[in-house]
């Protein structure tokens, strides 16, 4: 189960750097090359760079959520882009007047997948069990494990 999760955000984090860095650095780029984005007029440089930068910010959670594995890590990161993708789906669903049929196609296929892949890290992670390398475990003493072999007692 810890390797589909974090498949998940690894996937996440691709899609969300790739677009963040595109708009952050070359924003009139991705607004002229990047699939259907021309569809909703016009073209902000400042909401360009802003959404980028946000991107990116998700990308960062999304990245330290796939190298530690960790519930207190994988839910805040994969709700954090659940909050995006979701109400985003439901924006390109709701406005596709202007896309050819293919062009609607991608946007509610492309667009539900990775809407669905949040919400889906979030309750891989909650429905587990506490498990090593996904979440650290309580013990009988009442000691947290931190990493694999490394104890801490409660106030010290």
């Amino acid at each position: 189960m810890t390797l589909t999760i974090r498949l998940i955000l690894l996937l996440l984090f691709l899609d969300n750097v790739t677009v963040g860095a595109w708009n952050q650095f070359a924003p009139a780029s991705f607004y002229a090359n990047f699939p259907t984005v021309d569809l909703t007029p016009p073209f902000s440089e400042h909401y360009a760079r802003d959404f980028g930068g946000a991107s990116l910010g998700i990308a960062v959670v999304l990245l330290i959520a796939f190298v530690r594995p960790r519930k207190h890590y994988v839910v805040p990161a994969a709700l954090a882009f659940t909050v995006f993708a979701v109400p985003h789906f439901f924006f390109h669903l709701t406005h596709m007047a202007m896309a050819t049929p293919g062009q609607q196609v991608f946007l509610t296929v492309a667009n539900s997948f990775v809407a669905v892949l949040g919400l889906l890290a979030v309750i891989l992670v909650l429905a587990q069990r506490t498990t090593p390398g996904l979440d650290h475990a309580a013990t009988e003493s009442g000691s947290r494990l931190l990493r694999p072999g490394v104890r801490v007692r409660p106030g010290g």
